[in-house]
């Protein structure tokens, strides 16, 4: 859910930034407002989260409130990993499809995505990994403890950092906590290596 929410406004943001903004200060002020979401601690997102989601917004301690504070968290490190990919995409590529008369939004999403599409996977799939390991957020805004497999968005869930975090603060059994951690840097493992793969698939493509 993050992974989603995060991507879709990191894309747009990384879009509008490079192809239509057209004034340095409003594109400063962007950059500004990611650098500077990048540097909030996940405890102070976490009672972000939990102040406006939970509390004021009454979404509760659910699957949804968790996706949208970790995608607040995620948000700036997809947005500058695609951006920086869009500004590497050959001009004169560009250029040629607006010489042929092909509209700027087509040329975004039949020429310059598709170029990008797997350094964007990358950033999205690694974005993906470190709200898993994400403890804070989640145990503010959607973890409670022995929930079962969340049926709907408004869920509360058992997210493995939270998992973790019980069996070692409560001392209730740290052979079931060290399991639980290595199956979390299992998964973190899979998805660091699909990343690598996906740029050393862009490498040979280039």
């Amino acid at each position: 859910i993050s992974c989603i929410f995060a991507s879709i406004l990191a894309i747009a943001t990384a879009i509008y930034t490079v192809f239509y903004c057209e004034s340095n200060k409003v594109e400063s002020m962007v950059h500004l407002i990611v650098q500077s979401m990048a540097g909030i601690p996940s405890i102070v997102l976490g009672l972000f989260g939990y102040t406006l989601l939970v509390l004021h917004l009454r979404i509760g301690r659910s699957l949804l409130s968790s996706g949208i504070t970790l995608a607040i968290m995620i948000f700036p490190y997809i947005e500058v990993r695609v951006e920086k990919t869009l500004r590497e995409v050959d001009k004169s590529i560009i250029n040629s499809s607006y010489a042929l008369g092909i509209s700027k939004v087509h040329t975004l999403f039949k020429l310059v995505l598709p170029i990008c599409k797997e350094d964007i996977i990358s950033a999205i799939t690694l974005a993906g990994g470190f709200a898993m390991g994400a403890a804070a957020p989640v145990i503010l805004t959607g973890a409670v403890i022995f929930a079962p497999i969340p049926k709907s968005l408004s869920s509360p869930v058992m997210a493995l950092p939270f998992h973790l975090y019980i069996l070692t603060g409560e001392d209730i059994s740290l052979e079931k906590a060290y399991g639980t951690a290595l199956v979390l840097i299992i998964i973190l493992l899979i998805i660091n290596i699909v990343a690598l793969v996906l740029n050393i698939k862009r490498k040979e493509n280039n």
